[in-house]
């Protein structure tokens, strides 16, 4: 047994010496036992490239390319978008479409037109998403809230109302304080379709009759 540690010893003593202590610094190329295609022809970073006529390594991206998580909103068979409403937007401001911004402040005002079909969409994604821990009626008192969960926001608290959409889409896509972000889970248009069920559950909850047009007032009487 003795000679095996003997063995053993001297087996270390060799690899240091030959590797030398974690210290130690040598202008020697290191063996690389294990390259793991480390050395292989390829495009860096930042890096100029020879195989391109232009010698830049990194590529322009191609026209039309959008960046990830955004979306641009879908063509009919016609080829033009089913809202024209929502073409123009996103050709005006695609950054406020996908991210709720505009420039370097949150937009405002929705970029889809408000149909019966986008609210009914707001509505079922809503309940999927939100209302667990928001409330049927956006007052932040959904069933997590029975369990301890503190810090869920009232939709009808001003500060909330007063609100940009930009920002409360962006909420949506990023989370907030305890809230996680829903980016990844929910669409750029399911987004925007539950940001329209929020106004809608806060008008429901503090619209006032002045509110609505005299045509709207009529329907009411």
């Amino acid at each position: 047994m003795k000679y095996f540690f003997l063995i053993f010893a001297a087996l270390v003593l060799s690899i240091v010496l030959i590797a030398g202590p974690r210290d130690h610094h040598s202008p020697n190329r290191p063996f690389e036992f294990f390259p793991d295609m480390d050395h292989q022809p390829k495009v860096k970073a930042q890096t100029e490239s020879r195989f391109f006529a232009d010698g830049i390594g990194p590529r322009v991206a191609v026209p039309g390319t959008v960046p990830l998580g955004w979306e641009i909103p879908a063509k009919n068979a016609a080829g033009k978008s089913d809202l024209q409403q929502v073409a123009n937007a996103y050709s005006a401001a695609p950054d406020y479409y996908n991210t709720g911004k505009m420039g370097d402040r949150w937009g405002d005002g929705l970029p889809v037109p408000v149909t019966a079909a986008l609210m009914k969409r707001g509505q079922e994604r809503y309940a999927i998403n939100c209302q667990i821990c928001h409330g049927a009626n956006g007052g932040g008192n959904g069933i997590t809230s029975k369990y301890g969960w503190v810090g869920i926001a009232n939709y009808h608290d001003q500060r909330i109302v007063d609100m940009s959409d930009g920002e409360i889409f962006n909420t949506i896509t990023n989370g907030k304080n305890t809230m996680l972000g829903y980016g990844g889970n929910i669409t750029v248009a399911d987004r925007w379709a539950i940001v329209a069920y929020i106004r809608a559950l806060q008008k429901a909850q503090l619209g006032r009759l002045a509110d609505l047009t005299p045509e709207q007032q009529a329907k009411l009487k």
